[in-house]
Order: structure tokens, then C-alpha cells, then sequence
């Protein structure tokens, strides 16, 4: 198939792979994301885990040289930017080493854009999901010290993604912020006032509860976020449910990862301006003893054809309003990366790259 489309693939990344002293401090001296991951086992038979990295290896995030590493692996598979999680609570931000040396940096030569992980940290991987371990308040001061630091740092950065000039930003858990039109008019505001002419606004939805008014709210955009739980929302049995109650033991909800990907391309779309998004997979039984969910015998073959259907339906907006989303880049403890691993080497890359070739500007 040949198509005059451009489209622009983001992979989002967790910064997560190095050490930081407060992860130190709540799971133990030298924890990153590996830790997980290396822990993993089978749940049953067949069950592809653990996730374990190839081509880049165990690689910390710390050091230029894996950032430079992973941009060049992106942009040799068609993937046009990076998409960071941001971690900021009222002016503290976490796991940041990596987005620092980018900027202190020229290299790597690749776009990326952030999204604000504006959730608490609490010990829920450990199923103590009322123990907070960083909390969010939100004020109008700190929203607005928020923007202030951004368009300070990340925001004036040439390799920065802008729309038109603007900034273009996510908030993640957009549904849980109070007062949430008029913290968008803040973040506006205060972005004016840095010599912006305005930032380009996206709502994450995970479901259909999630920011259905985001056009009246003050969003550019909303990202059709994958997984979309609800759509996805597996009842466990009634044994896992006593055993979850009772922490009796491991327990996980699993579907087929074609069933997903046949859900997903009958979803209707919003009728407000949108970016799809897509996984390579999902099981975060690394993470999870408890309620782990495992999108079951996912391969590289069944994204490919979601990730075409994604990009044969998405709406070109402008030239600049071309992107699709791929969740993630490296989320190993979540079973849903592209970097390349032990079962699969870069297969999942190579679809990509082979989908996007049909979409990419030569």
C-alpha cells in the first residue's frame, strides 16, 4: 500500500532505569526497573516471562551514551521522537538525570516531548497502595511554578516537539486534578508569559470516563491511551478474588493479545481532535504479586496489524498534527517494550519500521 500520509511516531519512555535515593530509600540500595524485571517468573504454562533485554543490554540511564544508544536504535526504525514521563511534585522532580543530560547536552540529536506522571508514588507494587510515598497537591502557585520551570528548561530546547511554536505537553492523569479548566488556563497563562505564544495541551484517556468534556476543559488534544482498561476490564474469578482479598498467593487476569488488538480497532473514535496510540504488549507481573494483568501470546506480527489499522484510520490535522503514540518504548516490568529482547530480538522494531516506511516523509 502506498499513501501520501506523513505520520510521526512517538514512543514513550520510562526514565526509570537508574538508581535514584529515594528509590534507595523505599525498595532497596541500588533498585531501578531491572530490579523487577529479573525477578519475574512463569505464572503458567506458557507464559512468556521474564522480559530480559538484548541488543542494549542492562543499560543505566545515567550515562549519555545509552540516551544516544536508544534515540539512534528509534530513529533507525522510522520512530520520530520520544515521548518522556515527567515526574514533578510541587517543585521536587524525580528520576530527571536523564532529560538533564539531554540538555546538557547536543546529542542525542532526536525530538522528545514530556508527560506529566501527575500520580502519587505509593507502594502499591508491593500491594500497599494506601502507603504514599510522594504525594501530590495541586495548587494554582505550583501549577504555575510548574510551567515556569518548563519553559525555563525543557520547553526552550530546540529538539523540544512544538505545534505552530508550542510546546506540546501531556498531562497524564488529567481526571484527578481539581479545578482542572482553570489549571489549564494557568499553565496558558504562565507559558504566555515566557515569550511562548501558547503550549499545545494533550489529555491522556485511558477510558471513556476519562476527560469526556477535554475540548471544554481547554485541551488541544486528547491521546487515545492504550491500554484502554475499560474496554479491557477482565473480571478475575471469584478464587483470585479471595485470594487477592486474603493475599493468598499470585494472581493475574489474562486476555488473548489478539483479542485486544480486535477490540481496540472497533473501538469508535472521539469526535474531539485525537492521536491514537498503540502496545506491543502488556504484562506487569514483574510488578504485580497481586492482580497482575497479562495480555496473553502478544507477537510481532498481531501489533504490526494493529498498529497498520491505527495508522490508516489517524487524522492528519496538520503538518504538524501527525502523530501516533506507542506505549512504550521500555517499559520491561510492564511487558510492553520495542527495545529488543532475548525471545524476540528487535522483531517488534522491524514491524514498525516496516508499518511507518508507508508513513514516513522521505
Amino acid at each position: 500500500m502506498v499513501t501520501d500520509k506523513t505520520l510521526r511516531a512517538l514512543a514513550v519512555v520510562l526514565p526509570q532505569f537508574h538508581p535514584i535515593p529515594e528509590n534507595d530509600k523505599w525498595w532497596g540500595k541500588g533498585f531501578t526497573e531491572w530490579t523487577n524485571v529479573t525477578k519475574a517468573l512463569p505464572r503458567f504454562k506458557g507464559h512468556y516471562q521474564p522480559h530480559l533485554p538484548a541488543d542494549l543490554g542492562f543499560y543505566d540511564m545515567r550515562l549519555l551514551q545509552s540516551l544516544i544508544d536508544q534515540a539512534q536504535m528509534a530513529k533507525d526504525h522510522n520512530i520520530s521522537g520520544f515521548c518522556f514521563y515527567h515526574y514533578w511534585f510541587n517543585g521536587e522532580r524525580l528520576l530527571e538525570t536523564p532529560i538533564k543530560k539531554i540538555l546538557a547536552s547536543d546529542k542525542p540529536d532526536f525530538p522528545f516531548m514530556l508527560a506529566w506522571a501527575n500520580e502519587n508514588w505509593s507502594r502499591r507494587w508491593d500491594g500497599q497502595d494506601k502507603e504514599v510515598l510522594m504525594e501530590q497537591n495541586y495548587t494554582p502557585e505550583d501549577h504555575a511554578a510548574h510551567a515556569k520551570y518548563l519553559c525555563e528548561n525543557e520547553f526552550k530546547d530546540p529538539r523540544y516537539i512544538k505545534i505552530g511554536g508550542k510546546p506540546f505537553f501531556l498531562f497524564y492523569n488529567s481526571h484527578i486534578i481539581p479545578n482542572l479548566k482553570e489549571t489549564i488556563a494557568i499553565w496558558r497563562a504562565e507559558v504566555k508569559k515566557h515569550g511562548f505564544e501558547d503550549i499545545y495541551l494533550g489529555g491522556i484517556k485511558t477510558s471513556a470516563s476519562h476527560i469526556p468534556d477535554a475540548k471544554e476543559m481547554g485541551f488541544d488534544v486528547v491521546i487515545e491511551w492504550q491500554p484502554d482498561w475499560e474496554n479491557l476490564n477482565i473480571i478475575p474469578s471469584l478464587w483470585d478474588r479471595i485470594k487477592n482479598k486474603l493475599s493468598l498467593g499470585e494472581t493475574y487476569r489474562k486476555i488473548d493479545f489478539e483479542e485486544v488488538v480486535n477490540r481496540m480497532k472497533a473501538k469508535k473514535c472521539p469526535s474531539m481532535k485525537h492521536f491514537h496510540c498503540v502496545v506491543p504488549g502488556w504484562d506487569n507481573s514483574a510488578r504485580r504479586k497481586n492482580n497482575a494483568f497479562i495480555m496473553d501470546n502478544a507477537t510481532p506480527d498481531l501489533y504490526g496489524n494493529w498498529l497498520e489499522s491505527v495508522c490508516e484510520n489517524a487524522e492528519v490535522y496538520s503538518e504538524e498534527e501527525n502523530f501516533v503514540f506507542i506505549n512504550a518504548w521500555n517499559e520491561w516490568a510492564e511487558g510492553n517494550h520495542l527495545e529488543p529482547d532475548k525471545k524476540w530480538g528487535k522483531a517488534f522494531l522491524e514491524k514498525t519500521k516496516e508499518i511507518l516506511s508507508k508513513y514516513t516523509n522521505k
